[in-house]
């Protein structure tokens, strides 16, 4: 993730928690939309500022089944995504 070593989720973006576990963001700046599958919701949730890549990996191995080899990379890339689209900050390590 570049630099940027722990991603924080903006604190204007509005989770709505749907059924199943999915969710929907809604970013009141830009009135976007986005939808989450439970996997995104449980990153989301754990972007703090307080957990890193690994750490968010980490979590959702185990948390969730059948986690794929690449998932490091979907995780990365979610947040490289949301980021892109204002989401996402991100805290640089001191």
């Amino acid at each position: 993730m570049q630099d940027l070593e722990k991603p924080v989720a903006n604190p204007l973006v509005v989770l709505r928690e749907e059924f199943d576990d999915w969710a929907v963001l809604f970013d009141p700046d830009t009135g976007n939309a986005f939808g989450l599958n439970p996997i995104g919701v449980f990153v989301w949730k754990r972007l703090d500022g307080h957990h890193d890549l690994k750490d968010l990996v980490k979590d959702v191995r185990e948390h969730f089944e059948d986690v794929p080899n690449e998932a490091e990379n979907h995780v990365q890339n979610f947040i490289q995504t949301m980021a892109q689209r204002g989401l996402v900050g991100c805290e640089t390590l001191k």
